[in-house]
């Protein structure tokens, strides 16, 4: 039964419906901050895109051009080798499929084996007469004084950054028949005779002299101020602490120079060995490859055969066996390189 209570004063009221204005009041009071942290989440993560995709943006240039002039040549160098390109390709545009053709008409030709050893020989020589000599230098320049070791160092820098081509010309005056500067200062020494007719270039011995001169002479400039400046970042408290000890030159070299130079000696092998077993200008403008191939190599052999013998497809297998074996060549040195700095580290 209902109270009187009740009766007389009905119903309670209803209180605040918290169904609507409640909540509603709570999402709109709150709606503020809410919004602004939202607002600001997407600020941050726009900004967090944007500069995640600012290296890209940068690198894209450098990327296109590598696409251009590196990768893309390379793969129509490796289609190349698989066609029949020869003339008749070149004026019609057309080139059959050749398959291995190209690749087992090199292997089985009978001067493929004596050119791949003989470019491994030159390589090999010029890279420790390089090295060799750059290591002398960049000690040479270590004990100079500061006049001289800047008048030393712009005399290297001038050879290094001489073009290929005319320091080849340069070589060839110095050596030629009649005219060669050298065979004239043998000749006034009036000890071994008359030799102003001596042409160099025409004995195998001496022909391979002089084009490992000049390569020599070209690379040792970048491989001894490299050396020069590694040597100059080790602290010289070590050497001061051999002094103390009694050591000789010879053994601070060995104890703390050479081990501190262990990294950069591999990377300008490297380098040196890529740039040596690619050397075309040089030997071509000096020997063209003779006399009797002494200086045929495999950039000399991959020219014969596609512009001479006008065999494109062959001299394209030519070049990816070359660089097949570079790679080999190199990889030993880029994993010393790695393991080296990851025990620098």
């Amino acid at each position: 039964m209902t109270s009187t209570a009740e009766r007389v004063s009905g119903p309670a009221p209803a209180g605040p419906d918290t169904r609507r204005g409640g909540p509603r009041r709570g999402r709109s009071a709150g709606a503020g901050p809410s919004g602004s942290g939202s607002a600001g989440g997407r600020g941050v993560r726009r900004r967090s895109v944007t500069a995640s995709r600012a290296p890209l943006v940068l690198l894209a240039p450098a990327a296109v051009l590598l696409l251009a002039l590196v990768v893309y040549p390379l793969v129509r160098l490796l289609v190349i080798s698989f066609q029949d390109y020869g003339l008749r390709a070149i004026f019609t545009g057309q080139a059959g499929f050749a398959g291995l053709a190209n690749y087992t008409n090199v292997l089985t030709d009978a001067s493929f084996w004596p050119v791949i050893l003989r470019t491994v020989l030159v390589t090999g020589a010029m890279v420790l007469g390089t090295i060799g000599i750059g290591m002398a230098v960049s000690q040479l320049l270590t004990r100079l004084g500061v006049v001289m070791r800047t008048v030393v160092s712009v005399v290297l820098v001038l050879a290094w950054a001489m073009p290929n081509v005319a320091s080849s010309l340069v070589w060839q005056w110095l050596f030629q028949p009649f005219y060669g500067v050298l065979n004239w200062l043998i000749t006034q020494l009036g000890v071994f005779g008359d030799h102003t007719q001596d042409n160099w270039a025409s004995t195998p011995g001496q022909a391979l002299a002089i084009v490992l001169s000049l390569v020599i002479w070209q690379a040792v400039p970048f491989v001894a101020l490299t050396l020069y400046a590694a040597q100059s970042q080790i602290a010289p408290e070590y050497y001061e602490a051999g002094a103390l000890d009694g050591a000789s030159a010879w053994a601070m070299y060995r104890a703390i120079t050479l081990p501190a130079l262990v990294p950069t000696l591999l990377l300008v092998t490297i380098l040196s060995v890529i740039w040596d077993f690619n050397v075309f200008n040089q030997i071509w403008l000096l020997t063209k490859g003779g006399p009797e191939d002494t200086t045929l190599t495999l950039g000399i052999w991959t020219f014969v055969k596609s512009f001479v013998s006008n065999a494109y497809g062959q001299g394209a297998a030519i070049a990816v066996i070359s660089t097949v074996i570079l790679g080999a060549l190199t990889s030993y040195y880029i994993r010393r390189l790695v393991r080296s700095g990851e025990e620098d580290l």
